[in-house]
């Protein structure tokens, strides 16, 4: 399944909304939409992922360059990621730098 990126900024926060899977065939199209959000230099990136059905290796890769490409003064938010991907962010330990959040 493809994935669907989109982009748009509510006050201080930069939100990407996903739809799909985040594979390494997909992670590309994500890391392009990280990169805008890094120029926008809101003081939080609020990633949405209920939509994601399916993350590979190539997603936590995808956090870790979020993570990197914005700087450590801007705050990573997970959001509503199901179960099983969240699941792989907390095993990967990705739980301790990006918030988690089911709201």
């Amino acid at each position: 399944m493809p994935l669907s990126v989109s982009l748009s900024v509510e006050g201080d926060t930069t939100v990407i909304e996903l739809e799909g899977e985040l594979d390494a065939k997909t992670a590309p199209d994500f890391h392009q939409t990280i990169e805008k959000a890094a120029g926008h230099g809101t003081s939080t990136v609020e990633i949405r992922m209920a939509g994601v059905g399916y993350m590979a290796s190539a997603g936590l890769r995808s956090l870790v360059f979020a993570q990197q490409k914005v700087g450590e003064h801007v705050t990573i938010k997970v959001v509503g990621a199901i179960e099983p991907v969240s699941r792989t962010i907390r095993t990967a330990g990705l739980d301790r730098s990006i918030v988690l959040s089911d709201d």
